[in-house]
């Protein structure tokens, strides 16, 4: 494991590998995750729970498999091919970040995004990070409106010569 990887972003990493499992092999939630603490052993599994967030890892798998169609549905429309033609690793990692997006709303928008591209950089094709940016940037857009226009404003007050910040005349301060 490199130095650096969050307690999360492990857990984000072992629910790509067990929606991998289930996307090629049809496993179950509850099999893939015996197959986990059976492949790390008892003292691995112990290990294992120190560096990732089990919980979350959990949640993003059940939630996932559970909710899949309605995730899927909420990012087709974005795709420019059909959800079957999908690797199993851009499927999985779109199943992940818009999960996110759509239940756990403490995490901004914008770390679910970078969170799901960096996914793709480890374990997907060479270009694959850019579909899920783009694929996933359209889902926030969606999913939630208002974090996006308040970051899009926020871009266009600090923008340097932008003559709206230096005014005010958008009534918010700058």
């Amino acid at each position: 494991m490199r130095r650096g990887r969050s307690a999360r972003r492990r857990a984000r990493e072992l629910a790509l590998q067990g929606l991998y499992q289930w996307l090629v092999g049809g496993q179950d939630a509850a099999a893939i995750e015996g197959d986990l603490i059976e492949s790390e052993g008892r003292e691995g599994a112990d290990d294992l729970g120190k560096k990732a967030d089990l919980s979350h890892y959990r949640e993003l798998l059940h939630g996932t498999i559970d909710g899949a169609d309605e995730l899927r549905r909420q990012f087709a429309p974005y795709l420019d091919r059909s959800v079957d033609a999908l690797s199993p690793i851009e499927h999985g990692i779109l199943l992940i970040g818009t999960y996110e997006m759509q239940q756990r709303l403490e995490i901004p928008y914008r770390v679910v995004i970078n969170e799901a591209v960096e996914l793709a950089k480890s374990f997907g094709g060479t270009d694959g990070f850019k579909y899920v940016n783009g694929v996933l940037d359209k889902v926030a857009g969606q999913l939630r409106p208002a974090e996006v226009a308040a970051r899009a404003r926020m871009i266009i007050l600090n923008y340097p010569n932008n003559p709206t910040a230096a005014t005010g005349a958008t009534g918010l301060k700058s």
